[in-house]
């Protein structure tokens, strides 16, 4: 049947069998049914769309849109593309923010258990922490290189991020242990850069640079050697870690700064041009 998409095709009782000599269908990698590719041909069609005999798939992967044997776009094809392209909600990349999130409040438990100085709550304490931040290396990548991006993973992993550095050093400075205006500094910078991007973003979007990720690397360092009961060398290291985070946090700030003052610029000036071409 020309034109019908895969999941409709062989679901009717009234369907005509395939002609002999048609593509038989199998499975693909990802749970719909492609075309079998022809002889000399490329083996099928990788794309994520579903292709029935007598419908190809045009567009390449990821964005393919079928069409019938005159080139028509077939029924319900970017229906099917779009619905296969959608990356399911309840994919590892979001269980892994999910878990994060689900840590924060266990971590603040495990911190201020027993008035927060016990050695061993501090070091179930520290194993939360770092489990979060090494999902919190893994799920982004995940996301992108798998394609799992969705619109709860761009909202939620960022927030999971701030919220248990954030947690872990509100802990620290009320038990003492490190002093607020290092957090101030470290939070502030966090979320007065977020605000600038939400700001900046109908411009274009600030890349993560270099430095950013030797500030959150640095940062977490530092944060989990505080959590730790650490004494004698150990403790006047982690010292030094967490004034290296300090300094990390507030240049790469200034630098993310600058170039949302340059992006914003460029935006505006690209803007102003695009209107006298079309006022001209």
């Amino acid at each position: 049947m020309t034109g019908v998409p895969a999941s409709a095709a062989g679901g009717s009782s009234g369907a005509r069998p395939a002609a002999k000599g048609a593509a038989a269908r199998r499975p693909g990698a990802d749970g719909t049914v492609n075309a079998a590719g022809k002889p000399g041909g490329s083996g099928g069609c990788d794309g994520p769309g579903d292709v029935t005999s007598g419908a190809t798939a045009s567009g390449g992967a990821g964005g393919a849109v079928l069409e019938q044997d005159d080139g028509r776009p077939a029924r319900g094809g970017k229906i099917t593309a779009a619905a296969v392209n959608q990356a399911s909600v309840w994919n590892v990349a979001n269980l892994l923010t999910m878990l994060r999130l689900l840590l924060v409040p266990g971590f603040v438990a495990l911190m201020l258990a027993d008035g927060g100085y016990d050695p061993a709550w501090r070091s179930f304490a520290w194993a939360a922490f770092a489990v979060a931040m090494i999902t919190d290396l893994f799920d982004g990548h995940l996301a992108r290189t798998y394609d799992l991006v969705t619109d709860f993973g761009k909202i939620a992993d960022p927030i999971a991020d701030k919220a248990i550095m954030g947690a872990a050093l509100i802990c620290l400075s009320a038990l003492d242990d490190l002093p607020w205006w290092v957090t101030g500094v470290i939070l502030g910078r966090e979320l007065g850069i977020t605000l600038l991007r939400f700001l900046v973003i109908r411009y274009g979007v600030i890349p993560a640079s270099r430095g950013g990720k030797l500030k959150t690397l640095t940062q977490g360092v530092a944060v989990g050697m505080y959590v730790l009961a650490l004494t004698g060398w150990l403790a006047t290291l982690r010292f030094w870690v967490m004034a290296a985070a300090v300094v990390l946090t507030v240049a790469t700030g200034l630098d993310y700064v600058k170039q949302a003052i340059v992006l914003r610029r460029q935006g505006i000036a690209e803007r102003r041009a695009a209107l006298k071409e079309t006022e001209a």
